[in-house]
């Protein structure tokens, strides 16, 4: 494929939601993915060294490097809840509401902790653990990524 067309395709892809394209002929394989310049994701084992994602065969295309989450265990004491989408977060059930934790507040297993919106859906996080809000880390109304730390909690 030439630049020209190589540009042409990369104009088209970031004019559009599309986040990945992969095209493979017998000559030449051609992979773009755009999105926030690092992505975070949880796993559960010990954390693995950073990936790094294929790139285009241009330096014109944008590319992304997936690197692990912070361990849901952030010292000996403390533990966090975490956000299982990406999307917005929310506090409360409605701007008139009172929020679902503050600090301080003891949670029983499956109980609402806050929301996270992704796509017009408002989906409730729910505490795994009977725990303590220890802190909240997020600001209501901020985006939040697949893993990232919501509340910072103590296990009872």
């Amino acid at each position: 494929m030439e630049i020209k067309d190589l540009r042409t395709l990369v104009k088209m892809i970031t004019d559009t939601d599309i986040t990945e394209f992969e095209m493979e002929n017998a000559e030449e394989k051609i992979v773009i993915k755009r999105g926030p310049e690092k992505e975070y994701v949880q796993f559960a084992a010990a954390a693995p060294a950073a990936i790094a994602a294929p790139t285009a065969a241009s330096s014109a295309a944008p590319s992304v490097t997936v690197t692990p989450a912070e361990p849901a265990v952030a010292d000996d004491k403390y533990e966090t809840i975490n956000s299982p989408i990406v999307g917005s977060f929310y506090r409360k059930p409605s701007p008139e509401a009172d929020p679902f934790v503050d600090i301080g507040s003891v949670v029983e297993v499956g109980q609402a902790v806050c929301l996270v919106e992704a796509m017009k859906m408002f989906n409730e996080i729910e505490a795994e653990f009977k725990c303590k809000i220890i802190e909240i880390l997020k600001e209501d109304a901020a985006p939040v990524e697949f893993g990232e730390p919501l509340f910072k909690v103590e296990r009872l």
